[in-house]
């Protein structure tokens, strides 16, 4: 068994520099400043590193764009791409990663924010480790993205010219390193205004035609059809949420206005769609139902759009094949999975750059509990050297 020999402690130091830098959603610049320098210590060329007009194509709301680095290779070889995002959630917001044992967590009752500086720590110490030694390489694409914890912003707009054209991806992002994601679920994301008839609740509440209701019955029939929460039907598997509801201006009025936020999942792109659909009729057909006394009945607009394509790469694939081989030469036992959660390589998969993702010991994210595995973080970063000096 080959390892692939790194300095722990500058690793970890590394994790708990970037650990403690505030960098939400669009709020990365901070971030990417550290990078830059840790880079530039290390060794890293000035004309290495640029940032791509991710911001711009996003729109407002954010600071800089995606952060690009780019080596030329020792070995003629396919370029090989490694990413992971710079955004925490705001949960994160003030933490102090404190280490406590085999773990490391934050020191107050906020997020830790491991997802996902675990992997901008991880990026930093494979980057580190191939100029300060030395190391034989393919020629190699590092990308620190934005906006991933808001759907992905930064992967989106990413460009493969910006990238140098890799063959080859590994996103850094998750727990325990011998998990290899191989393909992740899709989502749509659906908006919903319900307008009804405003009226007098106590004197005339039939005058009315109630936008509350209106919702709650279309989320009802929905949910009675066996689309809300996991879904199973006829061999399909997903799963639907309404995550906000927002409408009214005082209880003496029939509501006229309900807006409603949802989101449809599964890794069948075709049963996602279908999931969708079903949340539109729910809302059209209720609106036609509740009526006033005039037989006025509600309307809805129903907007959606596609946050993310799903995505399965063979296992015979070269990415994953170079994965597997890697994970086996520092020691680990390789297990492909598939996500059910939306991931930067969703992107990457759907712009032709086969895309695996490996973990970096982050765990419990989104929540006060989330902690990195400090034990996995460092294997984490052995696996990653090893990917990007086979």
């Amino acid at each position: 068994m080959r390892t692939a020999r790194i300095d722990e402690e500058r690793a970890l130091g590394h994790l708990m520099d970037l650990l403690a830098i505030e960098g939400l959603s669009g709020r990365e610049t901070r971030v990417a400043t550290a990078v830059k320098k840790k880079l530039r210590a290390a060794g890293a060329k000035a004309g290495w590193m640029r940032f791509d007009a991710a911001h711009q194509r996003i729109g407002r709301g954010y600071q800089t764009g995606n952060l690009i680095v780019t080596l030329p290779g020792t070995i003629a070889a396919p370029r090989r791409l490694f990413m992971g995002h710079m955004d925490t959630v705001p949960l994160c917001r003030g933490a102090v990663p404190v280490r406590r044992g085999a773990r490391i967590v934050s020191r107050g009752n906020t997020g830790l924010g491991a997802d996902n500086r675990t992997a901008v720590a991880c990026l930093v110490t494979v980057l580190e480790n191939v100029l300060t030694r030395g190391l034989d390489h393919p020629p190699l694409t590092f990308c620190f993205t934005v906006g991933e914890e808001v759907g992905l912003r930064g992967a989106r707009v990413l460009h493969k010219k910006d990238l140098a054209y890799p063959k080859l991806g590994f996103n850094i992002d998750g727990g325990d390193p011998a998990d290899l994601w191989i393909g992740a679920l899709g989502a749509d994301r659906w908006d919903v205004e319900v307008r009804g008839v405003s009226a007098h609740a106590g004197v005339h509440p039939d005058h009315g035609v109630s936008a509350a209701l209106i919702a709650a019955r279309a989320i009802a029939d929905a949910a009675d059809r066996g689309y809300f929460g996991k879904i199973r039907v006829r061999g399909k598997n997903g799963t639907a949420n309404v995550g906000l509801i927002e409408g009214g201006e005082a209880t003496n009025q029939v509501t006229d206005r309900v807006f409603v936020k949802g989101e449809s999942r599964s890794h069948d792109t075709r049963f996602k769609q279908r999931i969708t659909e079903v949340w539109r009729a729910a809302f059209e057909r209720q609106a036609k139902r509740v009526k006033n006394h005039k037989g006025m009945h509600g309307k809805v607009v129903f907007r959606s759009v596609t946050d993310y394509d799903p995505f399965l790469i063979d296992r015979r694939a070269p990415v994953v094949r170079e994965a597997v081989a890697a994970a086996r030469q520092v020691g680990l036992k390789p297990r492909l999975r598939s996500a059910d959660g939306g991931l930067d390589a969703n992107h990457l998969n759907a712009k032709g750059i086969p895309t695996v993702t490996l973990g970096a010991g982050q765990h419990g994210p989104h929540t006060v509990d989330e902690y990195v595995d400090v034990r996995e973080y460092l294997n984490g970063c052995r696996l990653a050297l090893r990917v990007a000096t086979l």
